[in-house]
């Protein structure tokens, strides 16, 4: 699997992804096969003291010891091969160390899985990453609910203290208010009280302005009658 890295300032910048397959193919070449373990064999009998040499028993023992442990290694690959077809569709959340050495996230959905020899690795949004480094799995339902509360919670957020609210806001709150009461119950439930009831603060906040400007008018009404009455007497008399 060909790598590829940008240049910068004459130093090789890792991708996520190419982080990803970097650390899967070292962990791949720094694994003992059945190659390599007969080559220790072989050098394990060519090398050994000849006044007592090592019986075939134990060399026979060492083998069988080893199928087993390449059996399990077998099976579990096999295994982590399901589990990545299984994720295709999926949203996931994958777990990538770059250059730096900083931990960062990709998410996004599996839009398939590539297969080279015993490793699998998931392609998001046409990059691969190793199956190593996946992190969570999520519902796509979770995540749409979440996110769309992340957004709502966002936007409450910027609204001004219920205490210095003016009318300039009550267009933006009962927006926000009949987009809430849209919510399903479980899109509600990712939404914290407190957000509410900030909403819900600002919205009485409003309505109070609404009453003080309405009795401010009403005042403005009474004063002009009560002027308009008075000119009126006076033009009489």
């Amino acid at each position: 699997m060909a790598l590829m890295a940008a240049i910068e300032d004459g130093k090789v910048v890792e991708s996520a992804s190419q982080s990803s397959l970097s650390k899967s193919t070292k962990s791949s070449n720094d694994s003992m096969d059945k190659d390599a373990f007969l080559q220790l064999l072989v050098a394990q009998m060519k090398y050994q003291d000849p006044l007592e040499p090592t019986s075939n028993t134990e060399y026979i023992a060492q083998y069988a010891q080893f199928s087993q442990v390449e059996q399990m290694q077998n099976m579990a690959n096999s295994m982590t091969l399901q589990r990545a077809s299984s994720l295709v569709g999926q949203y996931v959340y994958v777990k990538t160390t770059g250059g730096d050495g900083n931990t960062n996230y990709v998410e996004g959905t599996v839009d398939y899985v590539v297969y080279e020899g015993s490793k699998a690795y998931l392609a998001i949004d046409e990059q691969l990453y190793s199956i190593d480094d996946l992190d969570t799995v999520a519902d796509s339902s979770y995540i749409n609910a979440y996110k769309k509360a992340e957004d709502f919670v966002a936007r409450v957020n910027k609204l001004d203290n219920p205490k210095f609210i003016d009318m300039t806001s009550a267009e933006k709150v009962d927006s926000y208010l009949g987009e809430y009461e849209n919510m399903t119950d479980y899109e509600k439930s990712f939404v914290a009280k407190d957000v509410v009831t900030k909403l819900n603060d600002c919205k009485k906040a409003i309505e109070d302005l609404k009453l003080a400007a309405e009795a401010a008018d009403n005042n403005d009404d009474e004063e002009e009658e009560e002027t308009e009455s008075s000119s009126d007497t006076v033009e009489t008399e």
